[in-house]
């Protein structure tokens, strides 16, 4: 089916004929008048070009008045609309919190029995997690020193897997503010509807950077409905860079009882995470509590078609001026023509004379 995007532009069709329909005619005027003896040779050749011009000469303005149509269309942007697509719609708003403090490197985590990071096999949990998560909307905050929003929420899950793949670990600063990383996760959740916001929020430390504390944040957060899951990670230790690049494990930073306290006040849950099994395992519980099933959208595809009538009016174009140019050349080889008769008829009046 064919819609028009802008259809009040389609009254525009009947504007030339409009035009000249109002236009006046030039005023006639009279004055002095010059006497041709051989004015009469004149309105035979203006009669006779006149009469082989003018079917011609409307076959023109039908072409004109074809062209401005075909660019009436394209102005209105017509539009192919294809059958309803049903798209299942979770209803959810969910944002991602994750750490990228330094501690964040500590190998304290194991896949197949290879000790790696804990950003390593964040990453990959949290990108099987927004894979499975079908129709929500998605974001992604991330947080050290500072929190900085990384992907607004989006229904783009690869754009946001991608912007995973890329976090790295300092490259929001050293330190640990988790309440300014759930702050600003508030900001971009709280004009949404209130049955849908969630934060899921990952950090293996203790809130030691920005300006908001974490719980007076959860607090702006419950008052706003956005429940957030807490996920503390790591074994309690946590590794430190030496001066010459290394790291050394020092004692546990992760302050548990503040992460259960955010969740507990916004109504989620808090999960610990100490291997790469209970993390999984916390995300498919996140996953079983918010996943419900809502509304069936219904999304209609759309194709622009505007192209077509506008290439249908430059080659029209293109045609109506080499036609004009051809008749043009053609009526004034005529008009040569036509002088030369005169200028002999001429010449041999005056002989006879």
């Amino acid at each position: 089916m064919i819609e028009f995007q802008w259809p009040w532009l389609l009254a525009a069709l009947p504007l030339p004929a409009l035009v000249w329909w109002l236009s006046k005619p030039a005023a006639e005027t009279r004055g002095a008048a010059l006497r041709v003896p051989f004015y009469a040779r004149f309105a035979m050749l203006r009669a006779e070009r006149g009469s082989s011009r003018s079917p011609g000469r409307s076959g023109i303005v039908a072409a004109k008045a074809l062209l401005w149509t075909l660019l009436v269309l394209a102005a209105s942007r017509p539009v192919w609309i294809g059958d309803p697509l049903p798209i299942p719609s979770q209803g959810r708003d969910l944002m991602l919190a994750l750490d990228l403090s330094g501690s964040m490197e500590t190998p304290d985590f194991e896949v197949q029995g290879r000790p790696l990071d804990r950003l390593t096999v964040v990453r990959a949990v949290a990108k099987r997690f927004v894979e499975s998560r079908e129709g929500d909307r998605m974001g992604l905050v991330l947080f050290g020193s500072r929190a900085y929003l990384q992907a607004p929420l989006t229904l783009d899950r690869n754009t946001l897997v991608q912007m995973l793949d890329e976090s790295e670990i300092g490259l929001a600063g050293e330190e640990t503010a988790i309440g300014d990383a759930i702050g600003l996760a508030v900001k971009h959740l709280r004009d949404r509807p209130a049955e849908e916001r969630v934060l899921v929020l990952l950090s293996d430390g203790a809130n030691n950077a920005g300006v908001l504390e974490p719980v007076q944040a959860a607090e702006i957060a419950a008052q706003e409905g956005i429940r957030i899951y807490t996920i503390g990670l790591g074994t309690g230790v946590r590794s430190a860079r030496t001066f010459f690049g290394s790291s050394i494990a020092q004692g546990g930073g992760l302050d548990e009882a503040t992460l259960e306290r955010v969740a507990q006040v916004t109504g989620g849950e808090y999960f610990r995470a100490r291997d790469t099994a209970s993390l999984v395992r916390a995300h498919e519980q996140i996953d079983t509590l918010e996943t419900v099933e809502g509304e069936v959208v219904n999304v209609h595809p759309s194709r622009a078609l505007f192209h077509w009538p506008l290439a249908a009016f430059w080659l029209g174009s293109l045609g109506l001026l080499g036609l004009g140019i051809t008749q043009e050349s053609i009526s004034g080889w005529k008009g040569v023509r036509a002088s030369a008769r005169v200028e002999n008829d001429l010449h041999a009046g005056r002989m006879s004379a």
